[in-house]
């Protein structure tokens, strides 16, 4: 079942969610002529703590869900809370998994989505930050982190009732599991692959100028699984140098989230900036560049900007070649209401427009 996360709506409380799975979910399902829409809940985590503490809450919001024709197998816990604030930047690494508010959340989502599972879902699972931002970290960090994963993967064993509830650690460029191959050499050997693995998101892999393939094998050979995809696609420049490209470029600077950019070096070496604007005042701009800005899968940037949905064809691709079962996929395009002109969007049909080509293109 194909899901679309709603980190994109600014719902901080449960009123506000149901409001906005009203005004953008019903709609899309209803767009897509669908009986059922599968959605990757996002819960705040005051939401998620209400919830998880009140049964009878619960099952009210699941009866929610179920009278709007909504399927939950998947949640995204990776952002906290105050994900549509003004400034958002490094914040969405906060509580980082050293910190008790973490592991305290975590349980909270794996409870509700106890509660929510969809009777169709094979298992149910929830996305994960890569621990922290690259810095601080330290050795003890570490051992705090594995402890806390070992705490976590505790609940999930509880809570699995026939079907197993799964962990799904998310790498991103610039924290400390980077690229998929940090996570994996952290994970493997610290972790119960059967509760915990990996969410491949494809724009983070893109970024990366990492091999889809090549990574997954790379998961697999660790005895580890892919739990989650979030099909997701980055910004591709390939002559960052070039006047119209960095005009380009600019339209795509702003204050809310963090747009980690690498640029593939003539030499093969991959350079590193935290954000756009640094980017475009201190990258050479000699090799191409990928940003780390979820543009939608069905409408790529005009040129010179292009998308890196070959990434996620290709990955996916890969994954099917494996002969295992298919991972949940969710399209996670959070950045609606910060692209450039997003004022003359419709986000209902816009993501009824997304869901359409990935349901061609990902998961036919």
């Amino acid at each position: 079942m194909l899901s679309y996360c709603t980190n994109v709506h600014a719902a901080e409380n449960l009123d506000d969610l149901v409001a906005a799975l009203d005004t953008y979910a019903v709609p899309v399902r209803e767009r897509l002529d669908a009986d059922l829409l599968g959605v990757g809940l996002w819960l705040a985590s005051t939401v998620a703590a209400g919830l998880a503490a009140d049964p009878a809450a619960l099952r009210r919001f699941a009866a929610e869900l179920k009278a709007r024709g909504l399927a939950v197998q998947t949640l995204n816990a990776f952002p906290y809370g105050g994900f549509h604030d003004t400034v958002v930047k490094h914040a969405v690494y906060v509580p980082t998994w050293t910190d008790e508010r973490r592991l305290h959340y975590t349980r909270d989502c794996l409870t509700v989505l106890a509660g929510l599972l969809h009777e169709d879902a094979r298992y149910g699972s929830i996305s994960t930050l890569p621990l922290a931002w690259r810095e601080p970290w330290t050795p003890a960090d570490d051992d705090r982190a594995t402890a806390a994963f070992t705490e976590i993967t505790a609940h999930a064993r509880d809570l699995s009732d026939g079907r197993p509830l799964r962990l799904a650690v998310e790498p991103e460029p610039g924290c400390v599991l980077d690229t998929v191959a940090d996570a994996v050499s952290w994970l493997a050997g610290r972790v119960d692959p059967a509760h915990v693995g990996l969410c491949l998101d494809t724009c983070h892999l893109a970024v990366s100028f990492a091999d889809p393939a090549e990574e997954i094998r790379r998961v697999h050979d660790a005895g580890l699984d892919i739990v989650k995809v979030q099909a997701s696609a980055a910004l591709h420049v390939e002559d960052p140098a070039a006047q119209d490209a960095r005009a380009a470029l600019v339209e795509f600077c702003e204050p809310r989230y963090l747009h980690q950019v690498r640029e593939l070096s003539p030499s093969g070496e991959v350079l590193a900036a935290d954000d756009l604007d640094a980017a475009l005042a201190d990258l050479p701009g000699a090799g191409p560049w990928r940003v780390h800005f979820h543009v939608p899968l069905h409408a790529g940037p005009r040129s010179p900007l292009a998308s890196t949905t070959d990434v996620l064809t290709g990955a996916v691709a890969a994954l099917a070649d494996t002969g295992r079962p298919v991972p949940h996929i969710e399209v996670e395009t959070y950045t609606w209401t910060v692209l450039p002109a997003a004022g003359d969007i419709d986000l209902a049909a816009g993501i009824a427009d997304e869901l359409r080509w990935a349901h061609t293109e990902v998961a036919a």
